[in-house]
């Protein structure tokens, strides 16, 4: 199965940014989609933007216009550049990948968006 390591959280000021990343231990394109969730004290998990085979990027309307997800096929790394962020941006974030109705998670990062 494939390996996800995500790294870049941290504490950041509101309107501040920064850069996560997902090195996956496979060809990123071998999956029907791949990207980020998130999920914060108490709530569910959510999708904030993906890559499908459909070939653009999903976001949710949350993050739309803030979040940036890229990816570098040669280093088989995602990344989510989230910029003016906010507090109720505070979450820890997931890589997933998924093959054939089957996801793989990476452990998560936590993002603190706090004064």
């Amino acid at each position: 199965q494939v390996q996800l390591v995500e790294s870049g959280g941290g504490l950041v000021q509101p309107g501040g940014s920064l850069r996560l990343s997902c090195v996956a231990s496979e060809n990123i394109f071998r999956f029907n989609a791949m990207g980020w969730y998130r999920q914060a004290p108490g709530k569910q998990r959510e999708l904030v933007a993906e890559f499908t085979r459909s070939g653009s990027p999903n976001y949710a309307d949350s993050v739309k216009g803030r979040f940036t997800i890229s990816r570098d096929a040669g280093k088989n790394t995602v990344y989510l550049q989230m910029n003016s962020l906010k507090p109720a941006d505070t979450a820890v974030y997931y890589c997933e990948a998924e093959d054939h109705g089957l996801s793989a998670w990476g452990q998560g990062t936590q993002v603190t968006v706090s004064a």
